[in-house]
């Protein structure tokens, strides 16, 4: 796309919308500003360095799509391509499998801040700042239930994994100078139906508890729900209920997973619920087709309606955005792009929104008013918006970026 027409476009979507009170120049520069934590995973299936296996534990990737990052150094190459290909600022979100273990095994309980050393490094070198978090899946001891099991040396050995997880986040973030928000989320539950639903969930409690005490000022703890992991149906211990309640009373910031919720609910709603009782919420962006499917983002009215509740309740200080799907059926690296790109473009679709106007109108009773207006503002030149912000990003506009990810397949990917 020819620069000279999208600078023209721009200013003609620049006027649309000053006539309705929105900045789009401020809009824009939030957008730049506010950090989108790509998830490693979707380079490689979700198999790390550990132990090179498939997924096992309540989840699994589907789709063998040729190029799958091999080790840390494919992992970094993928990320660092697809940010070539982003404008605004990414942070990277990794998982404890995927330290640098140099070739040894390191078992979960044993792993410290030195085996991500290098990633700090790295991160640092490619003007990316890090999350993290804790990994209770895919290993021996993972089965049915870790951090809620009522065995006491699984659940020690889950405790310790966690707290140590925990350390290494607070070392990245003092590292680079901003919190490092680590998320903890348990596969724990039942295939079938359980006489101990009360049981597990007070394990649960009583562990996250312990691990939580350790006072760690560099990071930041989050905590997700669940509605069931495959092969555990029937009941999940850290279920949406038991967070809720785990958060609002302990004020630990709550994970919203788009895609861990009944396929008919909107997480939009919850928004505003949960911000009156828990500190921050973490955004963990997917798209469910059939429940926690993880196919990749895209601009849909479900992930616009949750960062317009964001925007509304003026809450973006409060929330942290992050990728979370591990679509193994296409380009891996498309995949980034497409899901990068899309939750881009819902945050800004939420920034130019008139609210003001919007509000006058609710606050007066004028109900015909808002409606209209909201849906006016639906066909309102934002895509022009959206360029200008990829121009001004020096990053490929539109399209674009299709025949780059080509061209990084057929020179790198499609080798390996």
């Amino acid at each position: 796309m020819k620069e000279q027409q999208i600078l023209k476009a721009y200013e003609i979507a620049k006027e649309r919308y000053a006539e309705l009170g929105v900045d789009t120049d401020k809009a824009i520069d939030i957008l730049a500003k506010t950090p989108i934590s790509l998830h490693c995973w979707q380079t490689d299936d979700v198999v790390g360095f550990e132990r090179g296996q498939a997924l096992s534990g309540g989840i699994q990737t589907t789709g063998n799509y040729p190029g799958r990052a091999r080790n840390i150094e494919e992992v970094r190459s993928d990320v660092r391509f697809a940010k070539s290909l982003l404008a605004g600022t990414q942070r990277l979100n990794l998982h404890e499998i995927y330290g640098d273990f140099g070739g040894k095994f390191v078992d979960r309980d044993e792993v410290e801040p030195r085996h991500f050393e290098s990633w700090i490094q790295w991160a640092a070198e490619n003007d990316m700042k890090l999350d993290f978090n804790s990994t209770s899946f895919s290993h021996p001891k993972s089965g049915d239930l870790s951090l809620s099991n009522p065995d006491p040396e699984i659940r020690r050995f889950w405790i310790e994994h966690t707290k140590r997880c925990r350390r290494i986040a607070d070392a990245m973030g003092k590292a680079q100078g901003d919190p490092c928000i680590m998320n903890i989320w348990v596969h724990d539950g039942s295939k079938d139906l359980t006489v101990e639903r009360k049981r597990y969930r007070e394990l649960l409690a009583e562990s996250l508890d312990e691990i939580l005490s350790e006072e760690l000022p560099g990071m930041k703890s989050c905590v997700e729900a669940k509605l069931f992991g495959i092969g555990l149906e029937s009941y999940t211990v850290g279920s949406m209920d038991f967070f809720e309640g785990y958060c609002a009373t302990r004020k630990v910031m709550y994970t919203l997973d788009t895609g861990h919720y009944e396929p008919t609910e909107n997480v939009s709603d919850k928004v505003a619920a949960l911000l009156l009782f828990v500190p921050e919420l973490m955004l963990h962006v997917s798209r469910p087709v059939r429940w926690d499917s993880d196919h990749v983002t895209i601009m849909n009215d479900q992930t616009l309606d949750l960062f317009k509740e964001i925007v509304r309740a003026g809450a973006l200080d409060r929330a942290h955005i992050g990728l979370d799907y591990f679509d193994a059926s296409i380009n891996r690296i498309g995949a980034y792009i497409i899901g990068t790109r899309a939750t881009q473009k819902c945050l800004l679709s939420a920034l130019l929104e008139p609210l003001g106007k919007l509000r006058e109108y609710e606050d007066s009773g004028r109900g015909f008013q808002r409606l209209a207006l909201l849906e006016e503002a639906k066909t309102l030149p934002f895509g022009a918006v959206y360029d200008y912000f990829n121009l001004r990003g020096g990053v490929p506009v539109g399209p674009e970026f299709i025949p780059e990810i080509e061209r990084y397949e057929r020179e790198v990917t499609s080798r390996r």
